[in-house]
């Protein structure tokens, strides 16, 4: 028996596109970019997330040598936001990577391990998180939920 699942996401046209919440997102994550400790991948990754209070906090990817301790920008951000703000609902993820000298990219999504970390908090809050993932020059892709890119997600209603 075969299943047809649809992936629902918006392409955004450019950066004037945006609101200015969604500028001031997209212009965080590239600023924090730059603090990536990326020295084995020299691939810089920035997020910045919107807390429903306004506040925005950002993260970057933090390598290490034994390549498993590093951490990605997605979750460096969400696990540093829910340990100061626990109640404190995300409303929008913004990512950006590319490699360190690069002039521009192409928008990466986030991984899979940060795609299961965001589910937690989505199913955690009981919202979704819009997610935003960007290049450098401002191609954007938007969905409503990160369920768009998990659909065979695993969540707690598993255990």
């Amino acid at each position: 028996m075969e299943k047809e699942f649809k992936i629902t996401f918006e392409a955004i046209s450019s950066y004037d596109a945006l609101d200015a919440t969604e500028k001031k997102l997209f212009d965080a994550a590239k600023k924090i970019r730059e603090n990536a400790y990326a020295a084995y991948s020299n691939f810089l990754v920035g997020c910045a997330v919107l807390l429903e209070n306004g506040e925005i906090i950002t993260g970057s990817n933090q390598e290490n040598a034994a390549y498993p301790s590093g951490l990605c920008a997605e979750r460096t951000t969400i696990f540093w936001t829910s340990a100061n703000f626990p109640n404190v609902k995300i409303k929008k993820l913004f990512v950006i990577g590319a490699p360190k000298d690069a002039i521009s990219s192409t928008p990466i999504p986030p991984c899979g391990a940060c795609r299961q970390s965001i589910l937690e908090y989505e199913s955690k809050q009981k919202d979704e998180i819009e997610i935003y993932f960007a290049s450098l020059d401002g191609e954007i892709y938007k969905t409503k939920s990160i369920r768009d890119l998990l659909p065979f997600s695993f969540d707690s209603s598993y255990l």
